[in-house]
């Protein structure tokens, strides 16, 4: 039970109820002097430690050691005497021993102050939540290494106003620091400080880039591929949106209503003041609305463009709509409940009312249930490998009845296949840029723009194996953090936790 007190010779143990109490002495062996290393045994004096051993029984286990305090032999050594140390089992102006300070150690590290407080208490090692912070904040970090290839990444501390940036070693995820801020002159002080980072791994911020640029102009600068296909996934959506007004058709929306009557007002107004010869800026401070506002109808066809499908979920019916349909046709004025009587007898357990909804608002008489934009987008995003038959024929339907959306697909399925990286994908990429910028995309051709921007980092993301996604999974880990933490714990106990392996 008290094998961890071999080093010390127990002398006594005694039983307080809630405390088990230990009296032990040291050894009484020769020691070497810290300073000198000259071994000695010649006692000057005698000493008693209270330290803290791991709980028996959840009961908290004190014990009271005493150790020497003896005399150097050397003459000349500026430490006349000296406290001998239990090396392994007491460590210098600790009250806990080694052992049970490994194991608050533990607890503290994933769970903090409070809740490391209360968990320990349970387990018989009870301190208060200031103490666990203390001993969370003595807790040695890792030396610091620099990695060869280094990822970065930000995180708000306070969202919109305070961020910080993170520093992992791409290849293996392991924390290198986290700096304040997330501008260049940041991580440019940093790289200059911490020389040896041959390839960064970021995503698409400027500032990174240009920190990178002025600390070493020489390495590569690799731009994260899921932060490209992310910003391929927006551009899609906002695609398929302004071409509702043709795939839609596949399923007739609902009739428009207030929403829709000033969306086409308000095209009408955009479009005129263009012809004009009025410029975008002054559209938006004439028309009193923002400046995306009056791109984003500027680049819409015809002004029913932005009606919303009806966004509807799958119900009971929906099984049993071929049998509805054709009833409708061959008899429009069969009563509803007459149909839901058929459907009853066909295993239908749902309600008359529903029934009814459902014959309402039209779903009947569609060949599939009406989709929205987004889920639209989500399905020409999805690996094809991936879809389901119906799914498949839907996205075929829609991108049929709209000459745009299929080019939409071809140009995703391409970018796609350029995300694994390869030698050959920045040529292939330059292929990609310039059909896309014949097409009738201008979504996409922003994409693309964004693209040549960052050409550099975009050509290694394609072909070389490294990425982001270590750093981002830093990042989720922090946000876990950050829970537990929130509105009690400054920066540097937060950069403490972070860099704790």
């Amino acid at each position: 039970m008290f094998s961890g007190l071999s080093p010390l010779v127990v002398e006594e143990i005694a039983d307080d109820g809630e405390v088990i109490r230990v009296r032990a002495r040291a050894p009484g062996v020769p020691v070497d002097c810290p300073d000198c290393g000259g071994r000695t045994g010649r006692v000057h004096a005698f000493h008693e430690r209270t330290v803290t051993d791991v709980p028996v029984d959840a009961r908290r286990v004190v014990v009271v050691a005493q150790v020497r305090r003896l005399v150097c032999p050397t003459p000349t050594c500026p430490r006349v005497t000296f406290r001998e140390q239990i090396p392994g089992l007491l460590e210098r102006y600790q009250r806990r021993t080694v052992r049970s300070l490994a194991q608050v150690r533990v607890v503290v590290r994933e769970l903090a102050g409070r809740a490391g407080a209360r968990t320990l208490k349970a387990l018989g090692a009870g301190m208060s939540r200031c103490t666990a912070l203390r001993v969370l904040a003595g807790i040695p970090l890792p030396a610091l290494k620099v990695p060869r290839v280094l990822g970065v990444d930000d995180f708000a501390l306070k969202r919109r106003h305070r961020y910080a940036t993170v520093l992992t070693d791409a290849e293996t995820g392991e924390r290198i620091d986290v700096l304040p801020g997330r501008g260049a002159d940041a991580l440019e002080s940093w790289l200059r400080e911490h020389p040896g980072v041959e390839i960064v791994c970021r995503d698409g911020s400027g500032a990174y880039a240009e920190g990178v640029r002025r600390a070493l102009p020489d390495a590569v600068q690799v731009s994260d591929r899921w932060h490209l296909w992310h910003n391929l996934c927006d551009k899609t959506l906002a695609e398929i949106r302004s071409h509702s007004s043709c795939w839609a058709t596949v399923n007739p929306p609902r009739p428009g209503g207030v929403q829709e009557h000033t969306t086409r007002e308000r095209w009408h107004l955009v479009h005129d003041l263009l012809t004009k010869g009025v410029g975008l800026l002054e559209c938006a401070r004439r028309l009193d609305v923002s400046l995306n506002t009056v791109k984003r109808y500027a680049r819409i066809r015809e002004p029913d463009a932005l009606r919303r499908a009806p966004r509807y979920r799958p119900t009971l019916v929906d099984p049993y709509r071929d049998h509805l349909r054709t009833r409708r046709a061959a008899d429009p004025a069969v009563p509803v409940l007459h149909l839901y009587r058929e459907i009853k007898e066909l295993g239908y357990t749902g309600s008359l009312n529903l029934l009814h909804r459902y014959i309402t608002q039209g779903r009947a008489e569609g060949d599939r249930p009406v989709i929205t934009p987004r889920r639209f987008a989500r399905l020409l995003l999805t690996r094809p490998d991936n879809l389901r038959e119906s799914d498949a024929q839907l996205i075929q339907d829609l991108t049929a009845a709209c000459p745009e959306m299929t080019q939409l697909a071809a140009y995703i399925g391409e970018f796609a296949a350029l995300l694994a990286p390869e030698a050959g994908n920045d040529t292939r990429l330059t292929t990609w840029i310039g059909t896309v910028r014949t097409s009738n995309l201008p979504h996409l051709h922003g994409f693309a723009n964004g693209l040549e921007l960052d050409r550099a980092a975009v050509n290694a993301a394609l072909t070389l194996p490294h990425h982001n996604g270590r750093t981002e999974g830093v990042n989720t880990r922090t946000k876990r953090i950050m829970r537990q933490m929130h509105g009690r714990a400054g920066f540097h106990l937060l950069r403490h936790r972070i860099l704790l392996p």
